[in-house]
């Protein structure tokens, strides 16, 4: 059975020592072979501990069966940050989970130093803060699958309607934004935001990308969520996305979707070979289009 280990990582650049928690596989130690580091982010109001021991029996039964690839599962408790830097620099989690945690992570587990080796998951306002992670990243994550991601609709936080805030009191968004919150901050900081202004960045680099949201979600982040569907895809940022029908921001349909995610982060890391059939017919369209333009005198 895979080995959970709960530990505490001190740093300035945060006002108390970050409790995090990690999930090993249960062969961790009888094998040299370094792994995948997945970052796995917590929702708000949640923590690293809870979240692993919550969904452990998911991560077992999937590596058991060949489905994800053995990984170190990393899973911090940032508290409701957002997992981000403050706009008064108070606190500095993006920095953290970035730089110094990182490079813990790497020298006391065996794991691969490589983007090839570093992923995100996360939930909620955890897959908000792993799409900003990713986005302004892409060099250092080779993924991420946002669930439910906590983001809004918009591009402007003046344009941001009750009904996409409810849940979120103005002295959080003060607290982390400013007071009063600091628009430009705030774009800065939003995932749409920062793929239509580094587009050719992330097309160039090419992160994994997977979005998903239940379509009867309670907090409304199914709007959100297609929102930044349409951005990438506007902008050729290649992404996966889902909308799941009938699906609410909790319940049974958790565990599926997260079986689904996690899916596409052992794709990433064990790429499919070329189809052969794919590539046939890739080849006869191009015979087709080519055609068609000398017919048709057409580009």
């Amino acid at each position: 059975m895979s080995q959970i280990i709960d530990a505490g990582f001190p740093s300035k650049l945060i006002p108390a020592p970050m409790p995090y928690t990690i999930l090993l596989p249960d062969d961790y130690d009888k094998s040299a072979e370094p792994l995948p580091v997945l970052y796995y982010l917590h929702g708000g109001n949640g923590n690293g501990h809870d979240f692993v021991a919550g969904t452990r029996g998911v991560f077992d039964e999937m590596w058991k069966d060949g489905r994800l690839p053995r990984m170190v599962v990393v899973a911090p408790s940032v508290t409701r940050s957002f997992y981000m830097d403050f706009r008064d620099g108070s606190q500095k989690w993006e920095t953290l989970l970035t730089t110094a945690f990182l490079a813990h992570i790497r020298a006391t587990y065996r794991v691969i130093i490589e983007r090839r080796g570093l992923y995100l998951c996360g939930i909620s306002m955890g897959g908000m803060g792993g799409l900003r992670l990713a986005f302004k990243y892409p060099e250092l994550f080779g993924g991420v699958a946002a669930m439910e991601p906590g983001i809004e609709p918009v591009l402007d936080n003046k344009d941001v309607k009750l009904e996409d805030r409810f849940w979120r009191a103005d002295a959080l968004f003060g607290e982390i934004y400013g007071k009063p919150v600091d628009g430009a901050y705030w774009a800065a900081n939003n995932p749409a935001n920062i793929a239509m202004k580094d587009s050719r960045r992330l097309i160039d680099s090419k992160p994994g990308i997977y979005l998903e949201c239940g379509d009867e979600d309670s907090f409304g982040l199914d709007r959100g969520t297609e929102f930044l569907h349409r951005i990438l895809r506007d902008n050729g940022i290649l992404h996966e996305y889902h909308l799941v029908r009938g699906a609410d921001h909790l319940g049974r349909t958790l565990g599926p979707r997260l079986r689904e995610a996690l899916g596409f982060i052992a794709g990433l890391i064990n790429p499919p070979p070329p189809d052969p059939i794919v590539e046939g017919l890739r080849k006869q369209i191009a015979i087709w289009k080519a055609q068609a333009q000398k017919r048709y005198g057409e580009k």
